[in-house]
């Protein structure tokens, strides 16, 4: 991966951004987003970069802090993901029968349903805010990563290393844990990734419908409010807010995919 400027390139690009989201996380930036600091639709000059919006408040504040709220969602969801698809895909593939039966069943229902039609249902159940989007992502993207462990530790449960760790008495958890799981640690780095931007995606598609960040700053929100201010010639929210999610969304697929490159024994070396 070192040897690719494209790789390393989207890598400075994700740390630039997880460096900006901590930053406004602690109150170093974009603090006082909501402050006037300037006219009404003032267009990007020296003194304010992105220009402003209609209430007079930087835009480029209101960028940086909603990177905070894109990188925490991508962070969180991919957090709940992961540990349920990972949990469900293993207990299925290692222990087959009624269990694995029942999970197939309940990943390939979700699977069968439009995702955006599935999270608007499931933020109209749960309510607005960044909790609903927590929890509505997170439900809806364990499905692909369930179903890659599963075919996984099907995969490796039979092999010699998992049947000496039987021979020496160690339990079902123990082998899942100690042994087939690091095994299938490719897999949960590179959907890491995947969700990952899935997620901030999903987070701006929600909140632009309304359904998402409420009274907060969010790449999705700006978006929406630039739909008027277009008519007024106020470009530079939507250009600017479009980008800062462009940038880091193309950053993750370049490095989802440098991921699987590396990572995936069947794609090595080639």
């Amino acid at each position: 991966m070192a040897k690719s400027k494209l790789t390393i390139t989207a890598l400075v690009v994700v740390i630039g951004y997880s460096l900006i989201a901590l930053l406004a996380h602690w109150g170093i930036l974009a603090n006082d987003w909501q402050l006037e600091i300037g006219n009404s639709y003032e267009a990007p000059n020296i003194h304010h970069w992105f220009g402003t919006d209609i209430f007079g408040r930087s835009v480029f504040a209101k960028i940086v802090k909603s990177t905070e709220v894109a990188m925490n969602v991508g962070f969180v969801v991919s957090i709940i993901a992961i540990t349920i698809g990972v949990v469900l895909g293993a207990i299925g593939g290692y222990f087959g029968g009624v269990v694995d039966e029942l999970i197939v069943w309940i990943y390939s229902t979700l699977a069968a349903i439009p995702n955006i039609m599935l999270l608007i249902s499931l933020t109209f159940i749960l309510g607005k805010g960044i909790l609903a989007i927590y929890i509505a992502l997170g439900m809806t993207n364990w499905v692909e990563i369930c179903r890659l462990i599963r075919g996984e530790v099907i995969r490796q449960k039979d092999r010699e290393y998992v049947q000496a760790a039987t021979a020496i008495g160690a339990s079902s958890f123990s082998k899942l844990a100690l042994h087939i799981l690091p095994n299938v640690m490719h897999i949960v780095i590179i959907q890491f990734s995947a969700i990952f931007q899935s997620a901030i995606k999903s987070e701006v598609i929600l909140s632009y419908l309304g359904l998402g960040i409420q009274n907060g700053p969010s790449w999705g929100v700006m978006i929406n409010d630039a739909k008027v201010e277009l008519m007024q010639g106020a470009w530079w929210q939507l250009i600017f807010s479009t980008m800062a999610m462009f940038l880091i969304v193309l950053a993750f697929n370049i490095l989802s995919d440098a991921l699987r490159d590396a990572l995936d024994p069947k794609l090595r070396g080639k």
